[in-house]
């Protein structure tokens, strides 16, 4: 799964960089070839904004924002994603019909004894059959060893469901500070013109001011984006989570009804 993770990673980002390269290029050979990107996108901007849709609209205000905090937003947008995918992928494989494996485990424990029923929970996918096979290969020791195993086992497999969360937070939080952090730097630039010039006119300063806005306009999109990914995992968490604490004292009964 992490060599998943970082070819997925990889690929955004290479994508991610031809797709800019692209758009810049194609507004230079529209304006005539000898323009720059900057001068394309001062005097374009209104007419792509008005004919173009959405997602174009949206990579031409990226465009005209400042690269150096563009490509950190982008950046935490692109990592975001694939960790918030390979949780999705991961929480997917991980649930189980538990009502279907504890009726297995129950038939084959009168069949074959408790040997059967690890056999069923070896050949089953997912955390609660891990945690019923621990709790089964207990049994010998007793109903409350066997608690005590399936009540610890839970939070290695609770640990393993919940990994990697603290980065999807963590990029959740210093995406919009990545621009709120650039948009005080280009009001401070935006400032020193003004300083410069000896003047206060708005178009001295208007681009710059633009620019700095635009880093947190899209600091903002992509933490509401990953935002929601984040709630949807941490729902599949709690419902996997809910499965498996009923399911272990659904296990507990039948191994208290087939020790009677």
């Amino acid at each position: 799964m992490k060599k998943v993770f970082a070819t997925f990673s990889i690929v955004a980002l290479f994508t991610f960089g031809i797709t800019l390269n692209v758009i810049a290029q194609d507004s230079i050979q529209a304006a005539g070839g000898d323009t720059t990107v900057s001068e394309v996108v001062e005097t374009t901007a209104p007419a792509v904004v008005e004919e173009q849709g959405m997602h174009k609209a949206l990579k031409q205000k990226f465009i005209e924002g400042d690269a150096m905090w563009m490509a950190p937003v982008a950046f935490c947008l692109i990592l975001g994603l694939a960790l918030s995918i390979e949780r999705i992928i991961y929480l997917s494989l991980s649930s189980t019909n538990t009502k279907k494996l504890l009726t297995s485990i129950d038939e084959a424990w009168e069949k074959g004894g408790v040997e059967a029923a690890m056999e069923v929970c070896r050949d089953t996918r997912g955390p609660v059959a891990s945690i019923f096979y621990q709790g089964l290969s207990r049994y010998d020791e007793g109903v409350e060893v066997v608690e005590k195993t399936v009540a610890s086992y839970g939070g290695v497999q609770l640990g393993l469901l919940e990994k990697n969360l603290t980065w999807i937070s963590l990029f959740i939080a210093l995406s919009p500070s990545l621009g709120f952090l650039g948009t005080v730097i280009g009001m401070i630039q935006a400032f020193d013109k003004i300083q410069q010039v000896g003047d206060i006119s708005a178009t001295v300063v208007a681009g710059g001011i633009k620019v700095a806005l635009l880093t947190t306009v899209f600091g903002l999109i992509v933490a509401m984006i990953l935002q929601v990914f984040y709630n949807y995992i941490l729902t599949i968490i709690e419902g996997l989570t809910n499965d498996m604490e009923d399911s272990s004292i659904s296990l507990l009964d039948i191994i208290v009804k087939h020790t009677k």
